[in-house]
């Protein structure tokens, strides 16, 4: 495309310096053209994507390759100006049909409009309540709208990965080139429940890391469709409805926002820290560094500190409007640093797992208003203790594996913390027997 808005301003005395650098652009893009015709058509031959759309990006990339070819020879050959133009003009307009028509294949036949209709910098997706969520048809009210907004751009019309088409009912219940991913009434043995269930980090788990995730509630609804029958006209009255989904369900018929956007640092801007005070902790072992480039806010880590206590928790008042990450996991502090963390506002991590604290000491952490992550892994918290902190509204996540916190507690905790995720730990992951193959020798006899 450069070489084409050069080859238009070089026809003028002004920019006629510029035909060296044009034929240069031209063989660049030429290249680049015709390799890019080879990989697309060897990645088309995978199956992953609408083929009708495929087919047509390809002859596009074919014809851009082709007309690269011809544009290069006329230009070094400087034959006729105005077959010149005429050329780089269709080129011009090859490349931006290809360019669209190769967007739809990898974000959808919507990708520049969905922004404009949703907002670019909405921080908020709003789920249109369902009246009566028991006459409502369980598959098209509840759950396929749950496949559009997470699944559908990786299978659906335009691109199916892995073969799965997730878009179509009967292509969801065929599976993809693995086999079948939904078994009806055996949620556990679902290929589908399997992958949303796996870490984010397992290659294996759906959605991709990158994507949008599905919540807990959204995965709850889908094993319980799937443990009823996987049914595609049954209203939500027709199919068996356990105790634990029903809240889920109710849910449904209440207004939901979810906030997708949420910066990880404040958007108003903070001085530089002082660097003695920098210096004073690093020479102790800790590990202070900016949590991004361009922003002077700062994470502090105690990781490599080994007698880290109490006393040496005030050298952090000298970073308190910097200070926004604090990791002080494995130290030796006790409620009394907990009064001096208090008086650091910006706080929107705080690590605090197998260290000292109790419930008295987590009562003045309900000043850190901005606080959104907290763990306190290891610790002799109980739920009584964590319940006064239900006041911070931009709480995200508590962990509070082997705490203090009873299994009797959860339910209490969830009620309270109704949009925090509670995490409690001890998850059991499923075992795949392509997760581990041991290989023995062949017994010999004698």
């Amino acid at each position: 495309m450069l070489a084409c808005v050069f080859q238009w301003l070089e026809r003028g005395s002004k920019y006629a310096s510029l035909h060296a650098a044009t034929n240069i652009a031209f063989l660049i893009g030429m290249v680049s053209a015709i390799l890019a015709a080879i990989t697309g058509y060897l990645l088309s031959l995978g199956g992953d994507y609408d083929e009708q759309l495929v087919n047509t990006h390809q002859w596009f990339g074919i014809s851009v390759a082709c007309v690269s070819i011809i544009m290069y020879y006329l230009h070094r050959k400087s034959i006729s100006v105005i077959a010149q133009t005429t050329s780089s003009g269709l080129l011009f307009i090859l490349i931006v049909i290809t360019g669209h028509l190769g967007g739809s294949i990898t974000h959808g036949s919507d990708y520049l409009t969905k922004s404009l209709w949703n907002g670019a910098d909405s921080l908020t997706v709003e789920r249109k309540p369902i009246p009566n969520v028991q006459e409502a048809v369980a598959y098209s009210d509840i759950i396929q709208p749950l496949l559009q907004t997470k699944c559908y751009s990786c299978h659906g019309k335009n691109k199916q990965k892995g073969k799965l088409r997730m878009d179509d009912s009967l292509r969801l219940m065929k599976g993809g080139k693995d086999g079948v991913v939904i078994k009806p009434g055996n949620a556990e043995k679902s290929e589908m429940i399997k992958r949303v269930s796996l870490p984010r980090e397992d290659d294996d788990h759906m959605p991709p890391k990158e994507k949008p995730q599905l919540t807990e509630q959204e995965i709850a609804l889908i094993h319980w469709w799937i443990s009823s029958g996987a049914s595609f006209n049954k209203k939500v009255k027709e199919l068996d409805q356990p105790e634990e989904i029903k809240p889920t369900l109710i849910a449904l018929q209440n207004v939901q926002k979810k906030k997708i956007i949420i910066p990880d640092i404040p958007i108003s801007p903070v001085a530089k820290a002082d660097e003695s005070a920098i210096k004073k902790l690093e020479n102790i072992g800790a590990v202070v560094v900016p949590v991004a480039q361009n922003t002077n806010y700062l994470s502090v880590n105690f990781v490599t500190v080994t007698n880290f206590s109490d006393k040496e928790t005030e050298w952090l008042l000298s970073l308190k409007d910097q200070l926004i990450w604090l990791k002080m996991g494995n130290t030796f502090i006790t409620d009394s640093a907990l009064e001096v963390i208090s008086q650091c506002k910006n706080l929107m991590r705080l690590q605090l797992d197998h260290t000292k604290i109790t419930d008295k000491g987590l009562a003045n952490l309900r000043s850190l208003q901005n606080l959104r992550y907290l763990n306190l892994v290891g610790t002799a918290v109980t739920a009584a203790g964590v319940i006064q902190l239900k006041d911070l509204k931009n709480l995200q996540s508590i962990y509070l594996y082997q705490s203090g916190v009873q299994k009797s507690d959860w339910p209490l905790l969830k009620k309270t913390f109704p949009k925090v995720l509670i995490d409690s730990g001890g998850y059991t992951v499923p075992f795949f027997v392509t997760d581990t193959t041991e290989v023995k020798p062949p017994k010999t006899t004698k």
